[in-house]
């Protein structure tokens, strides 16, 4: 029985947001064709009626987890509501549900070009939408820059540790105080008075 186009395109996109989830979860060299379909209610065989290679469900399902973020980060009214959430425990311990930078950079540095510029296009948005939230529009772009280094950093830190981990629940909560304050501009270096 052949099925419609329209449910193909509906199956496709269940693989690619079940991908989405399970990279984020596992990474990418560790997450099967098979176990991406059958987490999608597919056979293995389905798969390359839907992608040529597991490289371009990799594109598609990146891409998918940083516009995901993307509605999420949108919604948020203030830099402090950002920055509470995303270096949360709740957060720290869904790797599958949040930021794709925190989850996949490591990976990310030893894919194909084509996977790194869809990082480099997630990753400029979510820098985009911090300086949104910054007053400070003369120095945003790189305020909100370091905020993103920050965070990332920190959550992608925390995860490598235990969940009891005491230096994992600091590192969350130092990078949310750093990140919360305003930013400062720097000050001129003083020469010494002779």
């Amino acid at each position: 029985m052949r099925i419609s186009k329209e449910q193909t395109l509906k199956n496709r996109q269940k693989v690619v947001a079940r991908a989405s989830r399970l990279f984020r979860e596992r990474g990418f060299e560790r997450t099967s064709v098979n176990d991406l379909m059958k987490a999608a209610g597919f056979t293995h065989g389905g798969f390359y009626n839907h992608f040529a290679s597991k490289d371009d469900l990799t594109r598609e399902a990146l891409d998918h987890a940083f516009h995901q973020l993307d509605g999420v980060r949108d919604q948020m009214p203030n830099l402090d509501d950002f920055v509470a959430s995303y270096l949360s425990e709740d957060a720290r311990d869904a790797p599958g549900s949040t930021c794709p930078a925190a989850a996949l950079a490591g990976e990310v540095a030893r894919q194909p070009d084509a996977v790194k510029a869809i990082f480099a296009e997630g990753l400029e948005r979510m820098i985009s939408s911090i300086v949104k939230l910054l007053p400070d529009k003369e120095s945003a772009r790189a305020d909100a820059t370091d905020i993103a280094c920050r965070v990332v950093g920190a959550l992608t830190l925390a995860r490598a540790m235990p969940r009891s981990s005491g230096l994992g629940r600091e590192l969350l909560e130092t990078a949310k105080e750093r990140s919360r304050r305003k930013p400062t501009k720097s000050r001129p270096k003083r020469g010494r008075a002779k």
